[in-house]
């Protein structure tokens, strides 16, 4: 599934490390050439030369927000491969599915985003029967493309965990995409609506009270824009307020007073 990258760096609101640790990548994408071919590592084989990252967080952190960006900066097509549709239970087949995902997207450099690893991965390095030595197998496959590829290749899931430590140790970035706290919260709210968006009284501040991640708060701004287009009015907080009560609704979320304390 193709994604249009359209986000940059200014649309990525995240903690210092994270934000150094993805411009790591960007070095890489941006040097690999001179370091594989002018300055020779190519030459001792092509095993690690790939560009692999493994992105972990909770649901809605920026996690495909990221591989947007890199794939934005450098003009690359960007792919998201749910691995839960590519895994099958008939031994052979996870591997052909995986073949023809990276022989497809070799001559392109493509950016892959490998999301749902869980359904691949997991603690399975003590093999109790033949089904766990498949799943190795399997991950073992996946990994050794990840590692030749000559795009970027980033597997995304929502726990660390899911990944087990002797996999982890052939990925060679893992960012931690941590859950947003009211400076990171104030600072996506601050950028979530577009310059032509007419906007009235928000404050920023407290709409970083509300304890949601950033996917969360694009899709309250987005309900808030049609409350406030019905209306024939400029976005304001009485608007975020009713997207909020929607969004929590979906969630199954209690809106707590904290939240929307000196809203109104």
């Amino acid at each position: 599934q193709p994604i249009n990258a359209s986000a940059t760096w200014d649309d990525l609101v995240l903690p210092t490390p994270q934000r150094l640790l993805l411009g790591d990548i960007a070095t890489h994408l941006r040097h690999k050439y001179k370091v594989y071919q002018e300055w020779g590592f190519a030459q001792k084989g092509d095993r690690g030369l790939g560009i692999s990252a493994l992105f972990y967080g909770a649901s809605g952190t920026g996690k495909t927000m990221a591989a947007e960006v890199l794939a934005q900066e450098f003009r690359l097509d960007l792919y998201r491969i749910d691995l839960s549709r590519v895994v099958s239970k008939y031994i052979g087949e996870t591997e052909k599915n995986l073949r023809r995902i990276f022989d497809a997207a070799e001559t392109g450099f493509a950016i892959l985003l490998f999301d749902e690893a869980d359904a691949l991965f997991g603690k399975r390095t003590q093999v109790k029967d033949s089904h766990d030595r498949h799943a190795n197998i399997e991950v073992s496959y996946l990994l050794q493309r990840m590692e030749a590829y000559l795009g970027l290749a980033i597997l995304t899931t929502n726990f660390q965990s899911a990944l087990d430590s002797a996999f982890s140790r052939r990925i060679r970035f893992v960012v931690e995409f941590p859950f947003p706290g009211a400076e990171i919260r104030t600072q996506i709210w601050q950028r979530i609506f577009p310059a032509q968006t007419p906007t009235q009284n928000l404050n920023y501040q407290k709409l970083g009270q509300l304890n949601v991640a950033g996917g969360n708060i694009r899709n309250i701004a987005l309900y808030a824009a049609f409350f406030a287009a019905a209306a024939n009015e400029p976005v304001n907080m009485e608007h975020i307020y009713e997207a909020t009560k929607r969004e929590y609704q979906k969630l199954k979320k209690m809106l707590t007073n904290d939240e929307i304390e000196g809203w109104f």
